[in-house]
């Protein structure tokens, strides 16, 4: 599907404008021509009606780029990322930015473009600034929707810093690593754009982006806001994992200290009760008639004395 719309100088929309309406016609101020999941017929005029560069085309049918910006003569390409807020994928937008108009390309449906679209359709104070805002609206809803995804995932590391210490070691472990696992798709997302909008605000071949500089930087600073949180949460998950592999380390020295206590106390009595447990003829001991008490009781001091030493080394602290 093909969407048109066209500002005149005055700031109002145009109904239903084509294609052909958009050549050599003094009353457009600017336009913005929507390519939402094209079909071939339609993806054709990419190359047939704008003439655009054929790399640039070409970059639009081989997903998935990194985020980046070209230049061609009178035309800026850029490649920027939508994110699917469930697989947390990257999904491609193309948007080429000419002298007075923009063109957006996606071959899937892309909610943040219906907002920006939506937002210049409704507000004559947006349409009065030109197409260089309107492509900023695009790139900025398609960062600010990356928030959510971050912000969810920083919650959920609260709340298994919070309350984890009520589940086992292995549950622990398997959400930490699913977190990471997703905040390395959102790093392979986040970083890219990070460093096209510092190319975009640092180069001066972008023609009208001068006047709306401090939109672009604006959403820098998102980005920069989006990559320390990032950082931040893997760190955060690093520290959760380190410290609940210690916690589980300790717990089993204190396991293996207690059983080593009780294999070492009982050594020596396991000792006696094997000897007398032989029964030979020719054994003194075994006729005594306080024998088996006295030997009770040397098993028993035996034991209070090793316990009592091990109590002294500090094994039980």
């Amino acid at each position: 599907m093909i969407r048109i719309m066209a500002i005149t100088d005055e700031y109002e929309l145009l109904p239903q404008v084509s294609l052909e309406d958009l050549k050599d016609n003094p009353n457009i101020f600017w336009y913005w021509v929507d390519f939402n999941e094209p079909t071939e017929e339609e993806a054709l005029l990419l190359e047939t009606h704008f003439q655009f560069h054929p790399l640039a085309i070409e970059d639009c049918f081989h997903l998935l780029q990194r985020p980046k910006v070209d230049h061609y003569e009178d035309i800026n390409f850029f490649v920027v990322h939508a994110l699917n807020p469930i697989s947390l994928a990257a999904e491609e937008v193309d948007l080429f930015w000419g002298n007075q108009f923009i063109v957006t390309f996606h071959l899937f449906p892309c909610g943040e473009i219906d907002d920006a679209w939506n937002r210049m359709t409704e507000q004559s104070k947006l349409r009065e600034k030109g197409h260089a805002y309107a492509a900023y609206l695009v790139m900025d809803k398609l960062v600010d929707e990356y928030f959510p995804s971050v912000y969810q995932i920083e919650d959920q590391l609260n709340e298994i810093e919070a309350q984890g210490k009520g589940e086992s070691i292995h549950e622990l472990m398997n959400q930490v690593f699913e977190i990471r696992t997703r905040l390395l798709k959102l790093r392979k997302t986040i970083i890219p754009m990070r460093d096209l909008f510092y190319r975009i605000i640092s180069t001066d071949k972008i023609d009208g982006i001068k006047s709306h500089m401090v939109y672009f930087t604006d959403v820098y600073d998102h980005l920069l806001k989006l990559s320390e949180l990032i950082e931040s949460n893997r760190d955060m998950t690093a520290d959760i994992r380190d410290s609940y592999i210690s916690l589980n380390s300790n717990r089993m020295n204190e396991i293996m200290k207690t059983l080593t206590v009780i294999t070492t106390i009982f050594m020596p009595l396991t000792f006696l009760a094997g000897i007398y447990g032989m029964n030979f003829q020719n054994m003194p001991e075994l006729s005594w008639h306080w024998g088996y008490f006295i030997c009770l009781l040397v098993m028993f001091g035996i034991g209070l004395g090793m316990y009592g030493w091990f109590r002294k080394k500090g094994w039980f602290d």
